[in-house]
């Protein structure tokens, strides 16, 4: 068998917590540490976006702890998620932290990290397939090609109610790159209009990307200036990855030939 020829992979030790990245969805996107982690821990603290069936590759008798942050409903406060961690760590579990896409990419992964740290706990981190270059690929659009762009601009399109940071759109946009906008739904008629305040015309190819590698996995093409309405009208919801830029307008050239994830 080819994984013969694989490294061996790590203990997971009793009072260790792993950040492991679940990917988009699919369980076939997981990483092979990655499903080694869930099928090695004594509990599995997960988001509310993990896809059951990733879920359901844990171990008999393995716990479930739901941490899910959703916006706009009740869901646990990033300093109580930390204290958990180090909680059912400290009393001798092999703590799985399980994270949509990458814990590093808008995951609050360091968060999580700092707080093992500071609490002297050991952990690893478990990288993932992060869902917004995921989403876009599967749907035939490259995050960079060399005749459209040179970088990518990879931007959350939400705001927790305690982060107090935010995107400068206008930015963003004199930047001239594609943007990547991670759960944008709540706030998508704001930055649209912010882009366009800050130089990108309303006819910048855009598509919405809604629950990529799932039964629900839609992909709508539009333009920066109809992107909302078009979404609306269209029924999109989160969890969804916007996709703004010259790259948004190139997946008609390659649909033919696209076979599809599932």
């Amino acid at each position: 068998m080819i994984f013969e020829h694989f490294p061996p992979m790590p203990d997971f030790p009793p009072g260790e917590v792993w950040l492991a990245g679940a990917g988009p969805g699919d369980p076939r996107l997981l990483t092979l540490l990655a499903l080694h982690a869930v099928r090695a821990a004594d509990e599995i603290v997960h988001d509310a976006l993990i896809d059951p069936r990733v879920l359901a590759l844990r171990r008999d008798g393995a716990r479930l702890i739901s941490a899910g942050k959703r916006g706009g409903q009740p869901s646990a406060h990033q300093k109580e998620i930390n204290r958990l961690l180090v909680e059912r760590a400290r009393a001798g579990h092999r703590v799985l932290r399980l994270k949509g896409g990458d814990p590093f990419v808008f995951g609050r992964g360091w968060d999580e990290v700092i707080a093992l740290a500071e609490a002297g706990l050991r952990y690893r981190i478990v990288p993932g397939v992060t869902s917004g270059l995921a989403a876009t690929a599967l749907a035939g659009i490259p995050a960079t090609t060399r005749d459209t762009n040179h970088a990518v601009v990879l931007a959350a399109g939400h705001r927790a109610d305690d982060d107090h940071s935010s995107a400068d759109w206008e930015a963003l946009a004199r930047l001239g790159q594609p943007i990547i906008l991670y759960m944008p739904m709540t706030q998508l008629a704001g930055i649209t209009a912010a882009l366009m305040k800050g130089g990108l015309a309303a006819e910048t190819p855009a598509a919405l990307l809604q629950s990529a590698t799932t039964d629900d996995e839609r992909c709508i093409e539009s333009t920066l200036g109809r992107l909302v309405e078009d979404g609306r009208r269209n029924g999109i919801v989160s969890p969804a990855i916007a996709v703004i830029g010259a790259t948004a307008g190139l997946r008609q050239q390659v649909l033919s030939g696209l076979v599809g994830w599932r």
